[in-house]
């Protein structure tokens, strides 16, 4: 697969210099780190947000690091957890005296480097609080759960509520509101290739397509052959219709590509989960239509709905300054 890169093993560090370039006057760049912070950062007396995970997921983390998101994200290599001490010097650099909540995504290494890193935190007497984000319906098992792109409003809403001047507890309790009314299911009709390996994590025939893929290059839970985007999408959809019941309240949708699948296929895929949701008398209160949570230059998508109150609505619409999010 060919790239536009110069070493497999620099991407990481390549990719946050290119960063700060574009946005010199928001963010900086931690010395010796992959850490992107707020250049304003720390701010005193409020929260600090703080999450990452393995590049190749662009713009997440990094994008979303900005007044009224994240104070900081910490980049790993390719689809590898940070290290904790990488966690550990964003949290010390972001932390203004009224505590850090983390936001991790639920894969193995990345609840583990940060709990390490939360652990060493406390040890200095920074107040570190965590929340966990589960929201792929393809896996049954619920403590099983990987994170995916519900993981961005989850970012929105923690954000705002910070810049609200919430306490640590409370933004803490906000993101858990998120956490326990999101859900999201993808697909893919390609995989994608890790710069440092050279290949594509799964092969795919010409006709055939994977329902239920995660975001590291995982293969789905089940293959089948290609069929319309409104079959897609009502497949994405009914499966997080029947996980939870978004009934009695507004949602959020988010189409989310995964890398390489045009803006105009998401519109398509946007336009049935609009007409299946209105069927079923669930009201749409707002849509994000984009690439927020990748998986490298995989063609595919994915569906999240968020069942909405007064509180989430009031801080998704709360203005956020991050590169990527921008409202």
């Amino acid at each position: 697969m060919k790239k536009i890169i110069n070493d497999p093993n620099e991407v990481v560090q390549d990719m946050a210099a290119g960063l700060i370039a574009a946005h010199p006057d928001e963010l900086q760049q931690l010395p010796g780190t992959t850490v992107i912070a707020k250049s304003n950062a720390p701010i005193k007396n409020k929260v600090a947000i703080v999450s990452g995970g393995g590049s190749g997921h662009e713009p997440a983390h990094a994008g979303y690091v900005g007044k009224g998101m994240l104070d900081a994200a910490v980049a790993g290599e390719v689809f590898t957890s940070p290290t904790p001490d990488q966690i550990f010097e964003a949290i010390k650099a972001v932390d203004g005296g009224a505590g850090v909540c983390l936001v991790i995504k639920n894969y193995t290494g990345d609840v583990l480097n940060f709990e390490m890193a939360a652990e060493l935190a406390e040890a200095e007497g920074i107040d570190v609080e965590k929340v966990v984000v589960n929201d792929d319906v393809a896996v049954d098992e619920e403590s099983s759960r990987r994170g995916i792109a519900g993981t961005v409003l989850v970012h929105k809403v923690a954000g705002a509520k910070a810049e609200q001047g919430g306490t640590l507890k409370e933004v803490k309790a906000a993101a858990e509101k998120v956490v326990e009314n999101v859900r999201s299911m993808g697909m893919a009709l390609t995989p994608c290739t890790v710069p440092a390996a050279g290949t594509p994590s799964f092969q795919l025939g010409e006709n055939e397509m994977e329902i239920g893929i995660g975001i590291h290059g995982e293969s789905g839970i089940e293959r089948k052959s290609i069929t319309t985007a409104d079959d897609i999408a009502k497949e994405l959809t009914d499966r997080i219709l029947d996980d939870f019941d978004f009934t009695g309240g507004d949602v959020a949708v988010m189409i989310n590509g995964l890398g390489s699948t045009p803006e105009m296929e998401l519109y398509i895929v946007n336009k049935q989960v609009q007409a299946i949701l209105a069927e079923k008398g669930i009201t749409v209160y707002t849509t994000f239509v984009g690439e927020y949570m990748t998986s490298l230059e995989m063609t595919g998508c994915s569906v999240t709905l968020l069942k909405l109150d007064d509180e989430l609505k009031t801080l998704l619409n709360e203005p956020s300054q991050a590169p990527a999010f921008r409202s």
